[in-house]
């Protein structure tokens, strides 16, 4: 397998060229976050992320995690050398709260860092992902005291912390949960209960792991109005803070799962466990939300990630692998497939899906810091609007698209690519598992439409529509861009009618709101990877007309648009076709006629 190398010309077309990261970064009063400070976290997280972490995902994948008859889990070789390292080097607090420790950059710079990392070795980077979310929901919710004694070591890394919520019975339905809290005189908690599915839920790189656990008290009312939320440490903190007794808290299995073998996910077991409350009593759905939309936008990275290492592999392959001729033949026996049109599709595929999506997901990136860190309250409630409708977008399209991305790879390679040899089949099936959690994406896209669209009166929809609408009106001159502009300006009035057209139906039958749900999120998803290209090819074409000294690279990049308009968004319009034809094919045939 071809070493990952980070793409940083990428990066930093992105950074300086498209998303003027320095002028977003001085809008939030961050003028400290400048060039010097970019490059200088670009550059050493591009050595750690390929010497550090990129030479543990083979081993992690093969190997795995093990538990041991005490319910201990070790983790694969190498991953508690690079935890150190990570923890050492300080790339663990780069976001924290400076208050608790950290280094208190913004959110979007550690989605830089977390998009290598990822790329790197997806399961390593599971360990500390949930921790950054915890730390967000404790520092928002969390009590002086949990503040204290919780962030200081969770910013820093020494400790880790999960996101237990589903049970055995109740998935993506929470309000049928079964662990329970019991109040206690001192103001805590005794936590029962089982839960699956739970991501780092133990494992031997950090010293303590704390979990935020949702639970129901006795008397809650019914349903997901009845959660709350508690801090549950694995291990009571001592007088001096460090881990101290055990509390309850065990591991009764690890999951043998189709990929991210290196990462532990775990039943956790909750026996009288000493937990305490986050926020209010049925409060907990808030907690959560903080922590799930937080998580939701860094799952698309992760898909992202996959599609970035898939390209790489199948780029070299195609590079080296000689086989028959093309065109452009040499006279040599064979010539790289790269030359031949279809492998070259696959090759366009990936890339123009690849540049498209970072573009979004660093847009909504920038949306994160304004709504979190901007000092004025009505540019903060925009960034808020538009995070909360990018967000299930981010997750749901991106991840879905990170399937054919890395079965594309697969293809390229044929043979070699199904064999684990090569190691590109590792990309498909560790993508596979951000289309499911963090909300599986069939409820991305229930969230995008019913709750961000029509559960806004559409405000949200127009927030978007906005947002394009604006651009294709700056840009619909001349230039080469012309052609992508017109194009997207065409499929924004498609989606604005059919959003109407939903909402129209959706307000006489409840069933139209599901049945259109997926194909809308489709539809916006590739509306919004058009914008990123429309964009893309705005700036790369001014660059060709200034005369710059990366010609070559601006000319594919408008090469790469060309691709995407031309070839990949007439999917959109099947997108529409379905939107159009309403529930009744998807409900007319009873339960009982599934079967043979």
């Amino acid at each position: 397998m071809p070493a990952y190398k980070v793409p940083l010309r990428e990066y930093r077309y992105l950074l300086y060229e498209v998303l003027g990261a320095e002028a977003h970064y001085r809008a939030l009063g961050r003028s400290d976050v400048n060039l010097e400070l970019i490059e200088s976290v670009l550059e050493g997280a591009a050595r750690f992320a390929e010497d550090i972490i990129a030479p543990t995902n083979e081993p992690g994948d093969r190997v795995g995690v093990r538990r041991t008859d005490d319910g201990r889990v070790i983790s694969p070789p190498g991953f508690v050398a690079a935890y150190r390292q990570f923890v050492e080097d300080g790339w663990a607090a780069l976001c924290g709260p400076t208050e608790a420790g950290g280094q208190g950059l913004p959110e979007s710079i550690g989605g830089v860092l977390g998009e290598m990392l990822v790329s790197a070795n997806m399961s390593w980077k599971l360990y500390s992902g949930l921790t950054d979310s915890a730390v967000l929901a404790l520092d928002r919710h969390g009590s002086e005291e949990m503040r204290r004694v919780y962030l200081p070591k969770l910013v820093s890394g020494v400790w880790s912390g999960t996101m237990v919520l589903t049970e055995p019975h109740a998935g993506t339905d929470l309000g049928l949960m079964r662990t329970r809290a019991e109040p206690q005189e001192d103001g805590s908690y005794r936590v029962t209960g089982t839960k699956i599915f739970i991501t780092s839920g133990e494992h031997d790189l950090t010293s303590n792991i704390v979990h935020l656990v949702l639970a129901k008290l006795p008397d809650a009312p019914a349903g997901s109005r009845g959660i709350s939320m508690f801090l549950v440490p694995k291990l009571l903190p001592d007088a001096a803070g460090e881990p101290g007794e055990t509390n309850g808290v065990s591991c009764a299995s690890v999951e043998h799962k189709l990929g991210i073998h290196g990462s532990a996910t775990c039943v956790m077991n909750f026996d009288g466990s000493r937990g305490w409350l986050i926020g209010e009593v049925n409060g907990g759905l808030k907690c959560m939300f903080t922590m799930m939309n937080h998580a939701r936008l860094w799952v698309g990275l992760q898909g992202l990630a996959q599609c970035e290492r898939a390209l790489q592999a199948s780029l070299a392959y195609a590079l080296e692998r000689r086989q028959g001729r093309t065109s452009a033949s040499s006279g040599a026996p064979a010539d790289p497939i790269i030359g031949h049109p279809d492998v070259r599709r696959m090759l366009l595929t990936q890339k123009s899906l690849v540049e498209g999506a970072r573009a979004l997901i660093w847009f909504a990136a920038q949306r994160m810091d304004g709504a979190l860190h901007h000092p004025d309250a009505a540019t903060r409630a925009e960034a808020a609007d538009l995070l909360a409708v990018l967000t299930p977008v981010v997750k749901g399209f991106v991840t879905g698209m990170s399937l054919e991305c890395t079965s594309e790879a697969i293809q390229v390679h044929g043979g070699h690519g199904y064999v684990r040899e090569t190691g590109v089949e590792q990309f498909f099936r560790d993508a596979r598992i951000t289309m499911i959690y963090e909300g599986a994406n069939g409820i991305q896209a229930l969230d995008l439409l019913g709750r961000k669209v029509l559960g806004t009166g559409g405000a949200l929809a127009r927030r978007l529509g906005g947002l394009i609408g604006g651009f294709c009106e700056r840009h619909a001159g001349g230039g080469e861009q012309a052609e992508f502009v017109a194009r997207l300006a065409g499929l924004l009035k498609e989606w604005t009618v059919a959003t109407e057209e939903v909402a129209r139906r959706a307000a006489r039958s409840p069933d139209e709101t599901g049945a259109a749900a997926m194909d809308y999120l489709q539809l916006t998803g590739y509306l919004c990877l058009a914008w990123s290209w429309a964009w893309m090819a705005t700036v790369s074409a001014a660059a060709l007309r200034t005369g710059t000294a990366e010609a070559a690279f601006h000319r594919a990049k408008l090469a790469t648009a060309r691709f995407y308009f031309q070839r990949i968004l007439p999917r959109a319009e099947a997108h529409l076709d379905a939107i159009g034809a309403g529930a009744r094919s998807l409900m007319e045939i009873p339960p009982d006629q599934f079967a043979f």
